[in-house]
């Protein structure tokens, strides 16, 4: 059917009367840049914070979304992504926004509850149905009929905690100056990843959707949303009795939340996090919380865990950083042995 240019006006000058087709704009907007598993997750909390946000001051707001390895989205903001928020999965990809770009206060983690950490995970596997090759515990992970599948240390937040929860078990396993078994463990381990990934959503796709490796590590979270969206019965979980505290750190980008005015709304998409209604749904995520009322709630979801911090397993991020992750650090040390 055609309609004339005329009488064309005329139906879209009704809708617009009727408010079938909305005009009207958020009063504010605000981009959260974030890690690339995190998509679901903001896409659920976003309504909430708007209610909230609507409630509590009468006004609308917009809330954006992007999505990729938080190393990459860091990287992305200092070359001049407009983000007002950053919801990263490692403290380093936060710190470089002030170390070297002066984008947020130097005393950022105060800002906010538990290191402005509203919520944290750990490390653990995803395995196929029947556990075929009977995986349990970082150690079967460097047999020689395992291949495995989890996002690269250079590019990935989650491939770093990946590879402390590693180093964290071996020196746990062999002791810390057994440095000989350690490095071997850990170049077995590198030299049974089948993919290495940019990101965790990619490891994600190439071991659920592409059939690739036997073992997918990533954060508990990733592994427990996978396996309630593809099938319990598809998939098992396996949760390491030792493992690495993987923290979830949040910052408003200051910089940038001052050009755009958008500082108050910006804290408050933060803080709100640590309600208990979003830290209900956190949980519903399968993230572990702080909320102690919330935390009883959900008790029997989170099996009990050894959680080694980055401190205790490599003396904190920045000597990680220094030593392990570098260009021609520890980390490439092994990969070519």
């Amino acid at each position: 059917m055609q309609f004339k240019s005329g009488v064309f006006k005329t139906i879209l000058s009704s809708l617009l009367l009727s408010g079938a087709i909305q005009a009207s704009a958020a009063d504010q907007t605000i981009l959260n840049t974030s890690y690339d598993i995190a998509r679901e997750l903001f896409a659920t909390y976003n309504p909430t914070f708007q209610k909230h946000w609507q409630e509590k001051t009468g006004q609308t707001i917009e809330i954006k979304q992007s999505h990729a390895g938080s190393s990459k989205q860091a990287n992305a903001i200092m070359n001049g992504l407009q983000a007002d928020v950053v919801t990263f999965n490692q403290v380093t990809d936060v710190q470089v926004l002030h170390d070297k770009a002066r984008m947020i206060p130097e005393d950022w983690k105060a800002e906010f509850p538990n290191n402005s950490s509203p919520y944290y995970s750990t490390t653990a596997f995803l395995v196929r149905k029947g556990n075929p090759k009977n995986i349990h515990s970082w150690g079967d992970l460097v047999r020689d009929d395992v291949a495995l599948v989890f996002p690269n240390p250079k590019t990935s937040g989650n491939g770093r905690y990946t590879y402390l929860a590693a180093y964290g078990y071996a020196q746990h396993h062999f002791g810390k100056n057994n440095e000989s078994n350690i490095d071997d463990f850990l170049s077995h381990l590198l030299k049974n990843v089948a993919v290495f990934d940019t990101g965790g959503r990619g490891a994600t796709t190439t071991f659920v959707e592409r059939g690739i490796g036997d073992v997918l590590i990533t954060f508990e979270s990733e592994v427990n949303n996978i396996r309630n969206q593809y099938g319990e019965d598809q998939y098992e979980v396996v949760v390491p009795k030792t493992s690495i505290l993987a923290e979830f750190p949040v910052a408003v980008v200051t910089k940038n939340a001052k050009k755009h005015d958008t500082e108050e709304v910006s804290h408050e998409y933060l803080s709100y996090l640590y309600s208990e209604a979003s830290q209900r749904l956190l949980a519903g995520f399968n993230y572990r919380i702080h909320n102690d009322v919330v935390k009883a709630e959900f008790a029997d979801k989170f099996p009990e865990v050894t959680l080694l911090t980055v401190e205790e397993i490599a003396g904190g991020w920045p000597k990680a950083t220094k030593e392990i992750f570098r260009n021609g650090g520890k980390l490439d040390q092994l990969q070519r042995r």
